[in-house]
């Protein structure tokens, strides 16, 4: 331990690992030992309701009262025999994190003795208030009525002693008031497209799901540290902060020996996660000084946005155990790299078949271009709507600044592929040439077996294809990942739909299925070869080259968010049944609302800290400096004072220069505020806070971290980043 003194108080910090309990099984024998499992359904329900409950996990359909009364009464037999008091209806509201009302297994039964209890009824529905979760307009503040239903395919867990069960939330007139909701539609939609393709190349497949794996990065700060600094506390992120001399330019922290106190911390992680069913495979520090990374093994979709929810949880409760504090949010420091979560994504069929892992025959090839040109086809002709789904306050400060990917949506495929693709849609030619100068038979129509070079992944690209899966590396760390995998699933279904049709009416005109296959994959690689790149993301070249090809360069979240209510966006999702218009126009709002608010919390922030912490303690320090000009006088001969005070009486006009501009500017951003809220509507509303309001936090912050150069430190009222950045 060691003592720090901040603001006339002293706070502590910790310095030794927390013990952590370490089980004596292996990993695998007590791995999902706090999840309801298919195993442990198998255990407890009778073979004829397993089945029953393996066949709606697999493949949808209804739950019946008899089975679902048999499925609660084993839910509860396990949940007791575990501890278990309580349960909850686990569900994930449009706030973007996730929500529960627990309730006691406890009731009195009819002849007033105690007795524990859980129904189907309780099991499959519950009625939460709903009234104080964002809406949109969907219904009025007064409205508390909202459902939440349990989801099968997502099986329910044990959190200390309650139960959880991962649910769906509604309103009371049907809409989706939640993530999870369309998430499930626009797998379900995936999944009948993805196997209509499948068909023209094998009818043993009967379904197809998108898998995911999710990299989650995340900062630790001391906890002692975080509590004196009001912005962390408050916004999430340092609104103020001169860069540490040194930071993450050694390039030496990326893969670097974990520290004691941080592996202790994350073992324990780890352990919970294990004993959840979450199947972390990677731990490592991150790019920046105390920045870090963790992830999993890839799962079913929707199971894997659940896993990412309740990890995201559990990091920051395992985090105050061991005395730190978790950040998520996106760019918590200046001039150091910010978080995000990487999406790998991929589709699988029942048979076991990676369909974006090239093949060793040609009808495999051919399966793979066709799912690879589709995806990128259904990027292209919707960017704008995947860069929609990444726009927040937190990544408008993280796109583009040469640590994550740049708001311009393009897609890398590798040198190797685009060879490929550019060779079927000349059409004339025979021949792959491949990077060691050798050449394989494209002998279009069949396409035999393609060798690939193991082409480097391009880190700089928004939605880059990596060998057997595309990663969409332009995700927030904080986000809830089902937005962007709602959009995704459901362009890729739209798109493949499309393809099939496409190739249907092709056959007719061309000598046989696989020639008509051909034909159209030539013509989506001809429409869609604008949105591939291969080269620097970062660079100024390809921001002018993305604007030669029509590619736009959105770079803050109300103009990103205007994608959501064109007529082509609301096309898509209500032809495919995802989301209604009313629900697209809903979740815009709250998008909007939630930009505002946390703008608006920041600018408080910024006030606060600059008026009430900072000036304070400038003039403090300046009047010292006064004095010691005064007392110079008395002492030194004209000459001398001359050459001495000089300096001081710098710093003193300095100070006033920098303390005037900053109380000047921030009076003028409480003007701003003041009138940006008087806008009734809500996207003109948010324009307002991010053009007008949002301009004077780069100005007050740039004095501010110029004032924290001059004074004292010792008297510095904040934690400084090298503090924050370096304490573990």
């Amino acid at each position: 331990m060691s003592n720090i003194r901040f603001r006339a108080y002293e706070i502590t910090l910790s310095r030794k690992p927390v013990e952590v309990e370490i089980p004596k099984q292996r990993t695998s024998e007590y791995y999902g030992e706090m999840v309801f499992s298919m195993e442990v359904m198998r255990h407890f329900l009778p073979r004829e309701v397993f089945l029953t409950m393996k066949n709606i996990v697999e493949k949808g359909g209804k739950l019946d009262r008899l089975v679902a009364d048999q499925v609660a009464a084993a839910m509860k037999s396990w949940a007791l025999a575990k501890g278990a008091t309580h349960y909850t209806h686990w569900f994930q509201p449009l706030t973007g994190s996730t929500a529960e009302k627990h309730d006691s297994f406890f009731n009195l039964g009819d002849d007033g003795k105690a007795i524990e209890q859980f129904t189907a009824y309780q099991l499959a529905q519950q009625e939460p208030d709903a009234s104080s979760f964002p809406s949109g307009g969907i219904r009025n503040t007064f409205e508390a009525r909202g459902y939440t239903a349990w989801d099968p395919s997502s099986p329910a867990f044990i959190i200390g002693n309650t139960l959880c069960i991962p649910t769906i939330f509604f309103s009371y007139t049907g809409e989706s008031l939640d993530y999870k909701t369309p998430l499930i539609k626009a797998l379900h939609l995936l999944d009948k497209s993805a196997t209509e393709v499948c068909g023209l190349f094998d009818k043993s497949v009967n379904s197809v799901i998108a898998t995911l794996g999710i990299e989650q990065e995340y900062f630790l700060i001391d906890s002692a540290l975080y509590r004196v600094r009001p912005d962390l506390m408050l916004a999430g992120r340092t609104l103020c902060g001169h860069a540490s001399a040194r930071d993450q330019q050694l390039e030496d922290n990326y893969f670097g020996a974990i520290p004691e106190r941080i592996l202790a911390f994350m073992k324990e992680l780890e352990i919970e996660s294990y004993r959840l069913g979450i199947p972390l495979k990677t731990r490592h520090n991150e790019v920046a000084p105390n920045q870090f990374e963790c992830a999993p093994m890839f799962e079913e979709a929707n199971i894997a946005i659940d896993h990412n929810q309740l990890l995201m949880d559990l990091i920051e409760r395992i985090a105050k155990k061991h005395n730190f504090t978790a950040v998520l949010h996106e760019k918590p420091f200046a001039g150091v790299n910010g978080s995000g979560k990487h999406n790998n994504w991929s589709l699988q069929t029942n048979t076991g078949i990676n369909l974006l892992s090239p093949g060793k025959t040609s009808k495999s090839n051919l399966r793979f271009l066709s799912f690879l040109v589709n995806v990128v086809k259904a990027v292209h002709d919707h960017d704008d709507l995947l860069r929609a789904c990444i726009a927040s306050a937190g990544n408008d400060l993280r796109l583009g600044g040469n640590e994550a990917p740049p708001a311009i949506i393009s897609v890398f495929i590798g040198s190797q592929l685009t060879r490929t693709l550019d060779e079927i849609e000349k059409q004339g030619r025979r021949k792959i040439k491949a990077a060691n100068g050798s050449s394989h038979d494209l002998n279009i129509p069949k396409i035999p077996e393609i060798l690939f070079d193991n082409t480097d992944r391009n880190r700089t690209s928004p939605f880059a294809f990596t060998g057997n899966k595309f990663e969409f590396r332009a995700v927030g760390s904080s986000a809830n990942s089902a937005t962007s995998m709602v959009a995704l699933n459901t362009i890729v279904a739209d798109q493949l739909r499309q393809f099939v049709e496409d190739v249907n009416g092709m056959a007719g005109k061309t000598k046989g299925k696989d020639a008509a296959i051909i034909e159209v994959l030539r013509r989506y690689i001809s429409e869609s070869s604008k949105i591939r790149f291969e080269g620097n993301n970062y660079s100024e070249e390809w921001k002018a080259e993305a604007e030669k090809r029509g590619l736009k360069n959105v770079n803050n979240t109300v103009d990103a968010l205007d994608a959501y209510t064109t007529a082509k966006t609301i096309g898509l999702f209500e032809r495919n049944g995802v989301l209604t218009g009313r629900e697209i126009h809903a979740r815009h709002e709250i998008r909007l609302e939630n930009y505002v608010k946390k703008i608006q919390i920041e600018s408080r922030m910024m006030g606060d800290l600059a008026i009430n912490h900072i000036i304070p303690v400038v003039t403090r320090y300046q009047n010292m400096l006064i004095e010691n000009v005064k007392g110079l006088k008395e002492i030194l001969t004209s000459k001398e004072y001359s050459q001495a005070a000089a300096p001081a009486l710098m710093t003193i006009r300095e100070i006033s220069d920098h303390c005037a501009l900053i109380k000047l500017w921030v009076a003028e951003m409480i003007e701003e505020r003041r009138l940006a809220n008087l806008i009734l509507e809500m996207n003109e509303r948010a324009r307002a806070y991010q053009q007008n309001v949002l301009r004077y936090f780069v100005l007050i912050r740039e004095r501010i971290d110029k004032l924290e150069l001059l004074v004292d430190d010792e008297l510095w009222p904040l934690p400084k980043y090298r503090e924050l950045l370096f304490t573990k």
